[in-house]
């Protein structure tokens, strides 16, 4: 007999646990089932650790107005809970006059966003704030920030097991069907556990279509393809002088090689987009040419043999390449039919920031 409880969530990455965090805080009794062995190993800690303003999504889509919501809520959960981050604020950049109406687009979407606090800088006023910087123009963006990833998702991790809450680490789930009293999930490596709860949310992350696709019931039609775009990283060798992040006006496919900083001052630049089928977390030091090339539109002083490979991130993508840029997919039972089960697709950037607007809607949206 299988036992009970009354949620689970699977996945212990940023949004799994901002979900599930959320719903033991409403008082349910709430269960995440992990497949490795410690929370955040996947999406969550191969990122660029941004808090996004919400500047860029398709204004109305989910991923515009769960970022501004989630910003605002992320900024004071890390003041509330002592987790590190800094309003350093970004800009972004025009390194010829042909980019300024792309500028101008991009605070034009700002503005319907919400995001009202973008401000032109001249050339000589971006060489104020940032001398090794060479721009016609740029965008001040002033809520943009950095926060120590890990740091949160402890946090979440904490709050979620202060409430009540259980993760199971090394607890794949298999499959799941339909119970008397909700869905019955088995989970396990070796000794297989069956659980039954009467909701489920699905925080796979870049195995959530597979996930779905071993749930009995789940109309197989609605599971959209997954598509993984990995993005690879290069740290630069020495203290990067800057304050800000700085990106470049976005380029097909994503928003170009950008500097960005963590919070000890070290810069990152990422990052590059390969299509791939596999989950390889290996950066080739070749790819780095092309970031040279890159980054000297807007640091024209980056000195020669200073980058070295960093790191590499995979994002469930639902779009593929050449494709327009998907939204957030958090799907129903009134969409896949399986009573009580709530699937996340397609939860990548900016799903840091927006995570815990993303569990606030969740926890809103689950049966009681």
């Amino acid at each position: 007999m299988a036992d009970k409880v009354d949620c689970v969530v699977i996945g212990a990455g940023v949004v799994g646990l901002a979900v599930a965090r959320a719903l033991a805080l409403r008082g349910r009794e709430t269960m995440v089932l992990e497949a490795e062995g410690a929370i955040g190993t996947g999406t969550s800690s191969r990122n660029s650790e941004v808090i996004h303003a919400g500047i860029y999504y398709t204004p109305g889509s989910a991923k515009a107005s769960l970022c501004v919501r989630g910003k605002h809520l992320l900024y004071s959960y890390c003041e509330a809970r002592g987790v590190e981050h800094r309003r350093c604020g970004k800009l972004i950049v025009a390194s010829d006059p042909e980019q300024v109406q792309a500028l101008q687009k991009i605070e034009a979407t700002a503005r319907a966003n919400g995001v009202t606090d973008l401000r032109w800088l001249t050339a000589a006023e971006t060489k104020a704030m940032e001398p090794a910087l060479s721009c016609v123009t740029a965008l001040l963006s002033r809520s943009t920030g950095i926060v120590d990833s890990h740091g949160f998702m402890l946090a979440l991790q904490g709050d979620f097991e202060d409430a009540g809450g259980t993760v199971a680490f090394r607890s794949p789930v298999r499959g799941g069907h339909r119970g008397r009293d909700g869905i019955i999930l088995e989970a396990g490596s070796d000794e297989i556990t069956e659980l039954e709860a009467q909701v489920v949310v699905n925080s796979a992350g870049l195995q959530a279509q597979a996930l779905a696709r071993r749930i009995e019931g789940v109309a197989q039609e609605t599971i959209p393809p997954s598509t993984y775009a990995k993005g690879n990283y290069y740290v630069l060798q020495g203290k990067a002088p800057f304050r800000h992040l700085v990106y470049p006006v976005p380029e097909p496919g994503g928003l170009g090689v950008h500097l960005t900083l963590d919070l000890a001052g070290q810069a990152r630049f990422g990052p590059d987009v390969e299509w791939v089928e596999k989950l390889d977390y290996t950066v080739d030091p070749a790819r780095a040419e092309r970031f040279y090339r890159a980054i000297r539109r807007y640091w024209p002083g980056l000195p020669d043999g200073s980058l070295h490979p960093g790191y590499a991130g995979i994002r469930p993508k639902l779009a593929g390449p050449g494709a327009a840029a998907a939204d957030f997919l958090i799907q129903g039972p009134q969409a896949h039919g399986v009573r009580g089960l709530v699937n996340l697709y397609g939860i990548e950037s900016p799903g840091l920031t927006a995570a815990l607007a993303i569990a606030e809607y969740v926890a809103d949206a689950v049966p009681r």
